[in-house]
């Protein structure tokens, strides 16, 4: 995955351009505001916070304001779950600081699947977050099973999505024990930036619909 996230970044832009030069709101009046943990997007390897402008706006027309979601830009676009996790620890620090909130909501695609697990297992996330959501995420590489989290009084909700179009990272990956497990077909490792089923899993996972057993 490092040797080609330069790849990555040539064809998210690509999708994103094609995709309708900054993605047109859905048709419909935005669902009544209400009030949401902050939202922080993570990217994959060689993506772009960018990335994420459909699976935003589709969650704005859904109720969620302009200052519930942040896109972390990664440094490293290697996808190191190290160099990632640690940027993520403070860049959710910033946000909780800013928003007066106690906890985040993480959506992560591709390599950022891991680099949230990796947070909350190794950089103090466990005790930070309320519902974690990937797509086309290679979680395995960090752990098989969805992490408990520090807090004894909550316990965090994992999505994790994947489909059997993705011919990046290969689905076997992305399950986690304890998460709710959602096997889509149809679109490939991009595509599920872009894709009104992914979006809908999104909100409702974000909406307290995922899983943990561990606890």
């Amino acid at each position: 995955m490092k040797k080609n996230h330069f790849f990555f970044s040539v064809i998210t832009a690509a999708i994103l351009s094609i995709a309708g030069a900054g993605f047109l709101p859905a048709s419909g009046h935005a669902a009544e505001a209400k009030d949401h943990d902050p939202v922080i997007f993570i990217h994959g390897a060689g993506g772009i916070g960018a990335s994420f402008y459909s699976i935003e706006n589709y969650l704005k027309n859904q109720g969620w304001s302009d200052d519930e979601l942040y896109a972390i830009e990664m440094n490293d676009k290697t996808g190191n779950n190290a160099h990632n996790a640690k940027q993520l620890a403070s860049y959710v620090d910033e946000v909780l600081k800013k928003t007066g909130k106690s906890k985040v909501d993480i959506v992560g695609h591709s390599m950022g699947g891991p680099n949230a697990l990796t947070y909350i297992l190794k950089y103090g996330g466990g005790s930070k977050v309320n519902d974690v959501v990937t797509f086309g995420s290679p979680n395995k590489m960090v752990t098989s099973e969805a992490p408990a989290g520090t807090d004894p009084n909550h316990k965090i909700l994992y999505t994790s999505i994947y489909s059997n179009n993705d011919f990046v990272v290969n689905k076997w990956l992305s399950p986690l024990k304890g998460a709710k497990n959602v096997q889509i077909t149809g679109p490939g490792h991009l595509g599920m930036l872009v894709n009104s089923q992914v979006n809908e899993l999104i909100k409702e996972g974000l909406n307290g619909g995922g899983s943990n057993t561990n606890k």
